[in-house]
Parts: structure tokens; sequence; C-alpha cells
């Protein structure tokens, strides 16, 4: 019978013959990232793919050779099935006998279906494995029988497989086990939290699956050499047949002296010559009872009751779908169940008591061979420790989300680096058990602190965003990191598109771009995510998205350089960023700018309204006039009449602008000098030669601002955020904006630093000469413009160009300064 027919830019890639049909797969043999088969043949360098076909009545087995363009029998090939790729499959019957097409996933299972025609019935179907990648196998079945088992690999278009894509896996597979495990050393085994966890069903079946074999292996191994223990047993035996005595056998006979009769040999006791008629004898004996036994016992039990609820399920699912369950999956799960309770009626194990006691972690569970083994892999089965890479194979593998779930846990093994993790809960334990929260329908976060600055970095997945004016959002991975002196966070979204445009010559966008990149598409979806999270605040609505990025796989950094989308990130804060396992120095080095930027370096960056930046200069400093409180009875008077009477002689250049009231209080006028009211002012009058400010009420600092080393003669002006930040007096002082600048620097990284002016009263001063703190000196050369940083032996000089075109440059110097203590 002839087979259909179908695309012309399909060709076979498959032919096997088997004594009782054929099977043709028909598909494109190329990769989808070049432009046709003519390119992908060029290719210098090539993976391998692994195919197999095995069953009784095979005949000829040919896979299409892109090298020699023909069906060839050769088993080393080059790739020809991908992702997102449909591949049409057809098998026709030789002979009457009933054939189907089964493959473990129920989707592609039901893709191949009986085809009735006059000539007769055959098989057809397409195969489509959109985003999966890896090793796929499928089955020609007869009845019960299995005629062939066909295996092949599907290779990712958007990653180097073997660099790219099982570095995905492995790296995944890693940071996930190191926390899941660390939680364990940190809780499990110190905490003794109980072993009675479940993870969800699919989970389960998952891991048993994988670890069964396993598992019944460590239960023989322990069958051989099970852990036992001597216990010593007494038995009644006459007197003459006592011979060793231990301290249980002379109580014995301590507490019952009618057992003791005269003899003409004996013991001699009092002058006299007994022995007993009867004692006890000691004998050791192996016990196997222990509780390690008893403790696997009640592991095999638990497994068996998990296996007979998933099945449960499945019954319940299936018929409340009214669907007949899938009896293959079945056979499997009552074949494990089997097996358990096939071991469990074995005598050794029926000799083994029921476990009567919490549990209780011994060096046999952790060290002796059999029982670690049993232990550790009820661990990962029963806790749900899920991963879908090397460790736990599925058929198919969704290599998008796989990207998705690596740039997360990438970009927090990143910052792990760097930064102290305070907290995660990828790896959580609830009531259910210790169990993996990554899911594309969860929230998980970890959290991270400076070392130096102690500012807080959070690092969210999934991270939702509801009652918004328009649409609730629900970016890949939020970045918040906060900024001393600020009380809001400023966030950053880095969103996984598993999509990369190729430039292809002729093309729009490689004619417009010219190298690789993100989609257009995506780059929208960042502008959208970036002007529709905002908050409201005691105001309008604000952004809270500072800055929104694509991370898509491509591994050229260097020529991505010249990226319009990589441009962009700096003129607008919306781009796209190559990210992959041998691609991450460029999203590493971004991050970290990120987090040591100053906040006003970070506030420069964000995007205003037109207007917004005329508006925020002419209402940004709010002045403060501190004035000095001349004596107790000028205090007293202030503060009941709420007013503020000051000579003009004594103000200062620019009092007009003031727009509070900050006293200044001596040594001796009440019990705290410096400052601690300060009010807003409401009018002012002039009288006899002095202004008289009206206040509206005086307000208490939440800390009162000490003079250290400092007074004010009569007056100063400073800022109302100065004001509000200072905790020494000649904070207030400072006026110039490299002075403000690496005042904030110095902030972030400490609560206590010493200022010193050039004049002991601040109305006086005219330059900070330097900053103190810790053992750094910072030295400002306001001759010379630059800024010297003094530690020990060490010294270094900064200009104040670089202070202001550079500021991050300057704090990590600062940091490095700290690093060395």
């Amino acid at each position: 019978m002839a087979l259909p027919h179908s695309g012309s830019d399909e060709i076979e890639l498959l032919k096997i013959e088997h004594h009782d049909f054929s099977l043709v797969i028909k598909g494109k043999p190329f990769h989808e990232r070049y432009e046709g088969l003519k390119q992908y043949r060029s290719m210098d360098y090539h993976d391998l793919m692994h195919f197999s076909a095995l069953g009784e009545g095979l005949g000829s087995v040919e896979v299409f050779d892109i090298e020699t363009m023909q069906l060839s029998e050769n088993s080393a090939l080059r790739p020809i099935f991908f992702e997102n790729g449909t591949y049409l499959v057809m098998i026709v019957p030789k002979n009457k006998q009933e054939i189907t097409f089964y493959h473990e996933h129920p989707l592609l299972r039901n893709a191949v279906t009986k085809t009735e025609l006059p000539m007769g019935s055959f098989l057809m179907g397409n195969l489509s494995f959109q985003n999966e990648v890896g090793l796929t196998s499928f089955e020609i079945r007869s009845y019960d029988k299995t005629l062939l088992r066909v295996t092949l690999e599907i290779f990712p278009t958007k990653l180097d497989y073997r660099k790219d894509y099982e570095r995905l896996l492995d790296e995944v597979n890693e940071e996930i086990y190191n926390l899941a495990f660390h939680f364990i050393k940190k809780t499990y085994l110190q905490a003794g939290i109980k072993l009675d966890g479940i993870p969800s069903q699919t989970e389960f079946y998952q891991l048993v699956r994988k670890h069964f074999n396993q598992f019944v292996q460590a239960i023989i191994r322990i069958e051989q050499q099970p852990h036992h223990k001597l216990e010593q047993t007494y038995h009644r035996v006459r007197g003459d047949q006592l011979r060793k005595t231990d301290s249980t056998t002379r109580k014995y006979l301590q507490k019952r002296a009618h057992l003791w009769v005269d003899v003409q040999s004996g013991i001699p006791i009092h002058n006299r010559q007994l022995m007993p008629t009867e004692g006890l004898v000691g004998k050791k004996e192996l016990r196997y009872d222990t509780f390690e036994n008893r403790y696997i016992k009640w592991l095999m039990g638990r497994l068996i009751n998990k296996l007979e609820d998933l099945i449960q399920a499945i019954y319940k699912q299936e018929k409340s779908w009214n669907k007949e369950p899938d009896e293959d999956l079945l056979a499997r799960l009552n074949d494990m169940k089997s097996t358990l309770d096939k071991r469990m009626k074995d005598p050794f194990w029926r000799s083994i008591q029921r476990l009567d006691r919490n549990m209780n972690v011994s060096l046999v569970l952790q060290m002796a061979p059999g029982y670690r083994d049993a232990f550790q892999l009820y661990l990962m089965i029963s806790k749900g420790l899920i991963l879908r890479g090397n460790y736990y194979q599925m058929s198919v593998k969704d290599v998008a989300l796989l990207y998705e779930y690596w740039t997360f846990i990438k970009l927090g093994q990143l910052l792990g680096r760097k930064y102290e993790q305070i907290d995660q809960d990828i790896v959580k334990v609830n009531r259910n058990g210790l169990f993996v929260n990554l899911d594309t329908n969860k929230t998980a976060k970890r959290t991270f602190r400076h070392p130096v600055t102690g500012e807080r970095i959070e690092l969210v997945y999934q991270s939702y965003t509801g009652k918004l004016p328009t649409l609730s959002q629900k970016p890949d991975t939020m970045l918040s990191i906060q900024k001393k002196g600020k009380e809001f966070d400023y966030q950053y979204i880095f969103d996984a598109k598993y999509r990369v445009e190729y430039a292809q010559a002729g093309s729009y966008y490689g004619s417009k771009y010219q190298t690789p990149g993100p989609m257009e598409d995506d780059i929208n979806t960042m502008h959208r995510y970036r002007d529709s999270i905002v908050a409201m605040n005691s105001g309008p609505y604000e952004r809270t998205a500072f800055g929104a990025y694509v991370l898509f796989p491509w591994h050229d950094e260097e020529s991505y350089k010249d990226h319009a989308f990589y441009k962009s990130i700096g003129l607008v804060n919306i781009g796209g960023l190559p990210f992959l396992p041998n691609t991450t120095e460029m999203v590493e080095q971004f991050v970290e700018r990120l987090i040591e930027k100053s906040p006003e370096e970070l506030q420069k960056e964000g995007i205003l309204p037109r207007g917004t930046e005329e508006e925020w200069k002419s209402s940004l400093v709010e002045k403060v006039l501190v004035g000095l409180v001349p004596d107790q009875l000028s205090y007293t008077d202030f503060i009941r009449s709420r007013s503020y009477k000051i000579p003009i002689s004594s103000l200062k250049k620019g009092w007009q602008e003031a727009k509070y009231i900050a006293l200044y209080l001596k040594e001796g006028i009440t019990n705290q000098k410096g400052i601690k009211e300060y009010g807003l002012i409401q009018e002012i009058e002039i009288k006899d030669d002095h202004v008289v400010y009206s206040i509206d009420v005086w307000k208490e600092l939440g800390h009162p601002i000490r003079p250290v080393r400092y007074g004010i003669g009569t007056s100063m002006m400073t800022s109302f955020t100065q004001l509000m930040e200072a905790r020494e007096l000649p904070e207030l002082y400072l006026r110039s904006r490299e002075e403000m600048i690496l005042w904030k620097m110095l902030r972030r990284v400490s609560n206590r630093i010493q200022i010193s002016l050039d004049h002991e009263e601040i109305d006086h001063a005219s330059a900070v000469t330097d900053f103190t703190f810790k053992d750094i000196q910072v030295i400002l050369n306001q001759e010379n413009k630059e800024i010297i940083f003094i530690k020990d032996d060490y010294q270094e000089t900064v200009s104040w160009t670089k202070l202001n075109t550079h500021p991050t440059s300057v704090f990590k110097l600062i940091l490095s300064l700290l690093e060395t203590d």
C-alpha cells in the first residue's frame, strides 16, 4: 500500500522495516536556527544523535544522514530531530495483525491514531515536541507484546546541547540540592523533623520510579548483613551447674537465702560450707529486633501506603473524568507494591516488631551499608525533592521552563557569591514535609544581605503584583534592592525568554540590528511590566520598577554590546542581556552595579514624565534655619508661645528661604544639649531689629542631634533632609556636591562617622577637612579637588571628577578597604 504524501519540504528521516510492519518518520532534517539544510550541512562543529531501535523481528533500520543526504544504516549520525518541530509518523501493517502506538506522554500517545482506507488500515499522526528536548521513546505493540521500541534524541534549537543544555540541568540540580541538603543538615538532623512528609503524587511517582530498584537493593543488602545486638539472657540451672557469676546472678542469690544448703565442700561463709540449690546463668544471644531494623521496616510500610494512595487516586481521578485508568501505569505501581509486600512477609522482617517511638537518626542509619542507602533514598522519595533533570529523567523535557528555572537559580547563585544569604523558601518544610517550592504557579524568594552596608537584597520568582489600576502582572524574576535612608526598594525585572531572533541575512531583524538578540515583542513586554507595576503612597501612583530586562539564550556577549537593545539599557533602563551557563559575565556585572550604586545614581537612571525634573528641582530642598537658644528663660518662652526670636544681624544668607526652625540648645539649658525640636514656620514679623517666627507646633526629632566637638555661634542654614538624617551636628554643615556624595556613600557602610570642619563653630566653618570611620581616614583636599583615602600604610587618591562621574567605582574602593580588616 502506498504511503500518504506529505509536504514537499519534508523528507524521510527514519525508515524501519519489521516483520509485521513498516515505519516511516518524515520532517525537516535541519536546525531551525539556520536558513536551511545547506547551511546546516556546512557547520564545522556538531553533536552526535543518540538513536536506538530494539525488538524481535526487526529488519532494516535507516536514518537520514546529513553528510550523504540519504538514508543510511550508519549509527553515528548528526541530530535531525529538534524542539518545536513536527514529525509525521506512519506505520503500515504487513499482515492483519492488530498493532498500536504507545508513548508514555498521553498527548503524544493519542496523536498517532488508526486510519481506515479501502485498501487497508494504518497508523498515522504528527509528533510535536514543542520546547521539549532530551530522549523520548515510543513502542509499537501488538496487544500486550512490544514488537519495537524506538528511542530518539530531541535537540534544542536555541542552546548548544552539550555545552549549555546539560549545564542548565547540572546547575539547577546542584543549586537546589545544595539548598535542600543544607536545609536537612541544619534542621532535620539537629531538630528531628518527623519523616511523615509527602510530595505531590506526580512528584512522588517520578521519584519512586527512579529510585525504587535502588531502594529494594538496599533492603536486600540489609537482609544479608543485618544490624544486630548481643543481648544477655538468664536461665535457671541447678547449683552444681553454676560456673562463672556476674552481678545479676550474685544479686539473685543474695536475695534468696533459702536456696543455700550445707554441704561438705562448698563456699565458706561464716565458718559454714554452703552451696545454692539453683541459680541463674547468663548467655549472650544475637538479636535482630533493633531500632534500626524496626525503622527500615517502617519505611517499607510507609512506601507501601504511599503507593496504595497513588493507585487509589488514579482510579478516582480517571473515574471523575469518565476515562479508563492507564493500565500500564497501574501495572508498574502494583508491581512495586507487590515487591515490597513480599519483602515484608520474609521471615526476617516478620520477626521485627513495630516501631514504637519517635525517629532518632543513629549512626547506623547514617553510615552503615544498606541502612544509609535506604534512609537517604526514602528522604528523597518521601520529601519530594523533585528535579526534572539528570537525576530524575522524564521522557521529554520542557527546555523553556527549564531555562526560566535556571535564570532564577543562577541569579541567586551569582548573588550568593558576594552577598550573605539570610533566608530562602525554594526548599521549605511544612506539616507535609520538605519540598522544593519552584513552580510557575508559586512564588519563591531568596533574601541576601550586603556584608558591609547591611542592605537587604531580595530575589523573587513569579513575583505577583495585584490590585493595579489596569491588570495584574507576574514577571519571572524581580530583584528588589534596599538602600539606606530610603523607605522604598528599587525594583528591577528580569524576564527569561527562551527565544532568539537570529538576524538572518536579508531579514527585517538582520537589516535593522545586524546581530542576534531578543525579539521585539519581548522588549515590548518589558515596557509593559515597568509601566504597569505602580504603587500609591499618600499621593498619585508612582512607578516602582526602575528597569526591565529580557534574559535570552545567546552566547556571544562581545558582539552583542553593539546591539540596540543592549545600548537601550543605559538610555531608558529597558533592554536585553544574553544569559547562558557559559555566558554570565554581562549579567553578573550589571546586577553588581545595581547593588553597589547609590540611590541617587539609581534615581537618575529612572525615566520621568516630562516636566517632572523641573518640578522636582523646585521643591526638592526645603530649607531649615537652625537657631541658637541663648538661655533657659528664652527656651521656655519659645516652647510655650510657639515662636522663635533672633536678631537680624545674626541671620545667615538665605534665611528668607527657611521653611522650618530648629532649636540648638547649649549645654546647661536642659539635660540634653544639641537639637531636639523643630517646627514649621507659619508667619514672620520684624520687630525692633529682630525677626520673630510664628511656629505651627514644635515637634521632637526621632533622635536628638548631638553637638560632639562643635557648636553654633548664632544660626546656620541646612536642609530638611539633613535635619532628619543627621545624628551629629557637623552633618548639618555639608554644602558641596562632593561632600554630600561622599557622606552618603560612607553612611551606607557605617552609622558612626566623625566629621572634621575647619572651625569649631559650624556657622563660621568654610569646609569639611576629613571624614573618619573605623580605622579609615578620608581627607578632602579642597585646593587640589581630590580625595585621599588612608588606611594604615595604604593610601589612594581619587579626583573629584571621578567621584562625580563614576561614584560606584569610589564606593567599591571603600568596600575593598573595609574587606582588608
